[in-house]
């Protein structure tokens, strides 16, 4: 199974080439499986402490339309998040595409930050901290949302759910290193592969990873490389469970 992550611009000029070159990637590369950033469509509002619910609509309203557009990048499956409104309320949602299928809304982001920089807390409402696996093609998949990347008990909890592959679509800042360590321990203690894509340029630091069950980097973006593929062994995924750390942290 081939998976391709990346990092994509918040420059929404920029935004536009990349997508192009993203696309040839993926088709070169024959990726079944594509990870985007966190809500890649619409630039970073989160910035601003104050909703403004005219903003929130016009980045809901611009997800809505590149959605359309994802057959494009010429993969079976495409995962990302998205600002949505479920129930009267706001939430941002990660969902898979399937082609053939189109979009399916999966997880609420349910850990959320209100701090300079990242004001999510203040424009829409935390999830009902459900993590539920589901089928992404051929693998069992598990949404970790950004920050949600921290609570791992539920990275724990996916693993022994059977799921195969942690997918953590980010939108975080230059601390790339801690964020990396977080993906490693998370693979470690669930057994599974984590991957991850971010936005890049001005605040954010891009680098998104393909991290193996052993917590192993297999792949991962810079500027001059904003988009990697490598091809996933879900057998490992298997063997890794029942080695430790994994089988230490079950109870007696």
């Amino acid at each position: 199974m081939k998976v391709t992550v990346s990092q994509m611009s918040d420059d929404r000029k920029k935004f536009e080439g990349e997508w192009v070159k993203l696309g040839e990637h993926v088709r070169r590369e024959g990726s079944d499986v594509v990870l985007l950033p966190e809500m890649p469509f619409f630039r970073w509002i989160y910035r601003a402490r104050k909703y403004k619910p005219e903003v929130w609509q016009q980045a809901v309203n611009e997800h809505r339309q590149w959605t359309k557009r994802l057959s494009e990048l010429g993969s079976e499956l495409v995962l990302a998040s998205s600002p949505v409104q479920v129930g009267g309320r706001r939430h941002n949602e990660g969902f898979v595409w399937t082609k053939g299928k189109g979009k399916k809304g999966i997880h609420l982001k349910s850990y959320l930050p209100d701090e300079p920089g990242y004001y999510e807390a203040s424009w829409y409402s935390r999830g009902n901290r459900e993590f539920s696996p589901f089928d992404a093609g051929s693998c069992r998949a598990g949404f970790m949302i950004c920050s949600e990347l921290w609570a791992m008990s539920h990275a724990r909890k996916y693993g022994k759910d059977g799921v195969q592959l942690l997918v953590v679509p980010r939108c975080t800042g230059r601390t790339v290193e801690k964020w990396m360590a977080g993906g490693k321990v998370a693979s470690l203690i669930s057994g599974a592969y984590c991957i991850s894509s971010n936005r890049a340029g001005g605040m954010f630091g891009g680098v998104g990873w393909i991290i193996d069950p052993n917590g192993n980097t297999l792949a991962s973006t810079s500027a001059a490389k904003p988009f990697v593929t490598a091809e996933i062994d879900l057998k490992k995924v298997e063997s890794a469970k029942r080695t430790y750390p994994r089988y230490a942290l079950d109870p007696d």
